[in-house]
């Protein structure tokens, strides 16, 4: 993150001169891009920092919940710089005004500073994609996104000003659309881990054959939920024990199921309900949790 964080701001300036120099709306395109990056950058190190240092008492289950929150920011506000680009690029096809050409020095410091900008955002494309952590996969991402907005940027600059001008502006035009599909779906993948989507059917068949084989005593399994509140899975178990059963013995069926569904890597927490029978009605129903006009 450091790396990627210096690199931008090494690159934001370039690109600043870049643009003064070419006066091209798809380069400007691209610089808001590196611009917008720090901004997105400053969230994400602020979300890791978050992350790291956690008081027990405020958050008694962690701050896990802070890496999608941060995502979602980063990518609203990557979805927002493309909105901002597509007006600016619209307004330029409209004034149909065709701007002056760029001389043989304006070229080659365009060449050299984005063809600069690809090569350094390449490798650290390679570099964060190797990752485990979802943060710096984000980044990655981000990364991948800079090398297609610099080409594309870079083509559209110099066939708008060696054949015809409106390529530069179509070019801004096509870089902001594809911002904005592909920002948003990272907005809209991170914003349903934060409300509770269930988890995949071979995620609960895992689950429930993790129950049904962790000890003979189990009579029946009456529920296996489990649904994301961020980037793992919460899991609720609800299993059927005999009724003459000693507390001690159910205590340690349902306490040593607990430790073994939250040794799984996709899980935070696991909560085990212990049952003498599963006739009864559900203990939780959100119906009865949500207000008159919406229940």
């Amino acid at each position: 993150m450091k790396i990627s964080n210096y690199a931008n701001i090494l690159l934001l300036a370039l690109k600043i001169y870049a643009t003064i120099r070419s006066g091209s709306i798809a380069i400007a395109a691209s610089t808001l891009d590196s611009l917008l990056d720090l901004m997105a950058g400053g969230i994400l190190w602020f979300t890791h920092l978050s992350m790291k240092s956690v008081n027990v008492y405020q958050y008694p289950i962690g701050k896990l919940r802070m890496q999608p929150v941060g995502i979602v920011v980063f990518a609203a506000v990557m979805a927002t710089l493309g909105f901002q680009v597509l007006i600016q690029a619209i307004q330029k096809l409209i004034a149909n005004e065709p701007p002056l050409k760029m001389n043989y020095e304006q070229l080659v410091w365009l060449y050299s500073i984005m063809l600069f900008a690809t090569v350094v955002k390449f490798a650290l494309w390679l570099y964060c994609r190797t990752s485990g952590n979802k943060i710096v996969r984000a980044y990655a991402k981000d990364h991948y996104f800079d090398v297609i907005t610099n080409i594309v940027g870079l083509v559209a600059a110099i066939l708008g000003d060696m054949y015809y001008w409106w390529v530069d502006p179509v070019g801004a035009t096509i870089l902001a659309i594809y911002t904005i599909f592909n920002w948003s779906g990272t907005v809209r993948e991170n914003a349903v881990s934060l409300v509770g989507q269930s988890a995949s059917p071979e995620m609960l068949q895992k689950l429930t054959y993790l129950v049904i084989r962790h000890d003979p005593q189990i009579k029946h399994v009456d529920t296996v939920r489990a649904y994301t509140l961020g980037v793992l899975y919460f899991v609720e178990v609800d299993i059927e024990l005999p009724e003459d059963l000693p507390l001690k013995e159910a205590h340690e069926v349902g306490e040593s199921l607990q430790i073994k569904i939250e040794e799984l890597t996709e899980v935070e927490r696991a909560f085990v309900h212990l049952d003498f029978e599963c006739d009864h009605k559900p203990e939780h129903s959100i119906l009865n949790k949500l207000p008159n006009d919406l229940a």
